[in-house]
């Protein structure tokens, strides 16, 4: 994809993908942060994730802190969606699933209210025990957030909540912004096709 490449040329995404022992090949172990370093700047792995999905408005990351108990694992990003995974210490690795994709499939969800601002919220529950297991999905113009969730602690409602309260959104706006402000002027998160431009 060419804005993949774009943002690889600027090293924006450089060494984003290492291959390493936790996580398989071509993943990313750097935690897609909202906001890190001196300049607040999202990390590499969300501006990757904002290319891997160029219709999405929002775009998840990680906010500057995470539960006690909860980790980041590993990140995939490639032409049509990406998505990342959460561990817990009591409900094991990978025990959260975070995805963007332009659209999902909510059937059998409900409708509740929102607590994102500007994103419709959905739920479905598939299974309450031994392990609660279901979809979290947020709607919102050109794309869909979702947390798949398979958690068997204690108090897996509680764990949910705090898990995905770990999880922001950044705008596609801010994401561009930074990109054209990291290249000087020379690149777009979202580049012309090829051709044009």
């Amino acid at each position: 994809m060419s804005a993949l490449r774009a943002a690889a040329l600027l090293g924006l995404v450089a060494g984003t993908l290492a291959a390493c022992s936790n996580a398989p090949s071509g993943a990313s172990t750097e935690v897609p942060w909202c906001s890190h370093g001196t300049s607040g700047a999202a990390s590499n792995g969300v501006v990757l994730m904002a290319q891997s999905v160029p219709t999405a408005s929002w775009i998840p990351c990680v906010r500057t802190t995470m539960p006690s108990g909860w980790s980041f694992h590993h990140l995939v990003a490639s032409n049509g969606g990406s998505r990342f995974w959460l561990d817990s210490d009591r409900d094991g690795q990978q025990a959260i699933e975070v995805s963007l994709a332009p659209s999902c499939d909510v059937g059998g969800s409900t409708e509740i209210p929102t607590d994102r601002d500007g994103l419709r919220r959905m739920e479905r529950v598939q299974a309450l025990s031994p392990h609660y297991r279901g979809q979290r999905f947020y709607l919102f113009p050109g794309g869909c957030l979702t947390f798949t969730f398979r958690l068997a602690g204690d108090s897996p409602g509680e764990a949910l909540a705090l898990a995905t309260q770990s999880v922001g959104v950044a705008s596609r706006a801010e994401l561009s912004a930074q990109v054209r402000k990291a290249s000087d002027g020379r690149l777009s998160l979202d580049p012309p096709p090829e051709g044009e431009g």
